[in-house]
Formats: C-alpha cells, sequence, structure tokens
C-alpha cells in the first residue's frame, strides 16, 4: 500500500498530541521553561538543516522573493483567521495557538530529507522503513510541541499526510523526470530553505522577536523552481 506511511505517520502525529494535551496541566512556570528547552532545540536544528545547503545563495534569494510573495498574499493572517475559526468551532480560548501549533509543527514535521526520502520510498518501491522511523521522532515530538502549543498541532497531521502522500503517489512520475543528481541537489536546497524557516520558528518561541513564518512559506516552492531553472538552463 502506497499510502501506508503516510497514514501511519499521521496517525502517530494524532495520538502524540492526545497525549501532549494531558500533560498540559503542569505548572505554568515549568511549562515556560520546557518551551525555552524546545525553543533553543528548534534553533540548533534549524541551524543544522541550513547547512545543508551547497550554495547558499539560492537559499538567500528564494527567501526574499518567497517573502515578498508571503507579504502580498497575507498567509501569516489568513492562517490566524483560520486557527481563530476552529477556536470557535471547537469552544476554546486559547487565542492564536491553534495558529501558532499548526504552523510550528507543520513546518517541523514537513520540511526535511526524511519526508520526500521516505515518501519516494513507499511510492517506489513500497519501502516504508523511512517513514515508520520518521512517524516515531513525530509522535514524541508533538507530545512536546502538543504540551506547550495545544491542539492545534494535532492540525499539522493533514498537511503531513497531503505533502507525503502526493509524493508518494505520484513518485514514479518524479523519478522519472528527475535524475538522482538532480533529486540529492533539490533535497539539499529544500532542507536548507526550510532550516531557515524552522530557526525562525525557535526564534518565536523564546520570544525573541515574532516572525510572520507563514509569509515565509513561499520560498519553498520558490527553490524548487530556482533549482530546476539551474539544473535545465
Amino acid at each position: 500500500m502506497v499510502l501506508l506511511g503516510s497514514i501511519i505517520n499521521a496517525i502517530g502525529i494524532i495520538a502524540g498530541t492526545l497525549l501532549g494535551l494531558f500533560l498540559r496541566r503542569i505548572p505554568e512556570r515549568m511549562k515556560e521553561t520546557v518551551m525555552i528547552a524546545i525553543g533553543l532545540s528548534v534553533v540548533i536544528l534549524g541551524i543544522d538543516m541550513a547547512l545543508k545547503s551547497d550554495n547558499f545563495f539560492i537559499v538567500i534569494v528564494s527567501l526574499v522573493v518567497g517573502t515578498v510573495i508571503g507579504e502580498w498574499l497575507r498567509i501569516e493572517d489568513y492562517l490566524h483567521h483560520a486557527g481563530n475559526f476552529l477556536e470557535r468551532k471547537l469552544g476554546k480560548s486559547e487565542s492564536g495557538n491553534i495558529a501558532q501549533g499548526f504552523v510550528t509543527a507543520t513546518l517541523i514535521f514537513v520540511v526535511g530529507a526524511m519526508a520526500i526520502v521516505g515518501a519516494l520510498d513507499s511510492g517506489l518501491r513500497q519501502d516504508h522503513a523511512v517513514l515508520l522511523t520518521k512517524s516515531m521522532i513525530d509522535s514524541f515530538t508533538s507530545i512536546v510541541l502538543a504540551s506547550t502549543l495545544g491542539i492545534g498541532v494535532l492540525f499539522s497531521a493533514v498537511p503531513v499526510f497531503i505533502y507525503q502522500g502526493g509524493i508518494s503517489l505520484f513518485a514514479n512520475v518524479i523519478h522519472q523526470f528527475l535524475s538522482e543528481s538532480l533529486l540529492d541537489v533539490l533535497i539539499a536546497e529544500l532542507t536548507a530553505t526550510g532550516g531557515v524557516l524552522i530557526f525562525a520558528i525557535g526564534i518565536n518561541m523564546l520570544g525573541i522577536k515574532q516572525i510572520r513564518v507563514a509569509n515565509l512559506l513561499p520560498s519553498i516552492l520558490i527553490v524548487i523552481i530556482i533549482v530546476l531553472l539551474q539544473y535545465y538552463f
């Protein structure tokens, strides 16, 4: 089953979130310290991912162009509107937390080499080992995130499933049109660009400066376009 790995990954995130919600009753002081610890870890993860780039100029251009597009589209505002809508439907009073949890968890779970490589393995060889490993990591991560950011983390299971499932379903087409060398370059630059976004999330979690991270999301699409143009032209 091509989508097995993606399904298990989504279920793992949901299960981890539900478990994490039970841990929200910890003292406020402890919760604040845990949030700082998570923020520091996310910053280090972002730096590590950003250093995977073989040509950081591509990352810079992608971020600049992508941010301009994101600010023009006001993606962050729409996500917060969606979060407020969910809060009203769920009867929650945690203003802004759903959107923050959703964006934070989605970027952490989606951006990275394991999501792409694992989804390709699932689609091409029916080998779900990488995604199953990722599912375990994401499950534990969602427990920690949900304990501080709340139920918004749960909704990240949807884009994770769509993103990885889509790659798995179109794996044969992707493999047919992209050579191994091009795919390696693409994964490296996607990981590096995503690392900058995750670094920005860490800055937000530490309260150093509030960055509209969602408005940086188009950078992911821009880096794909630039890498393809550079390779073919």
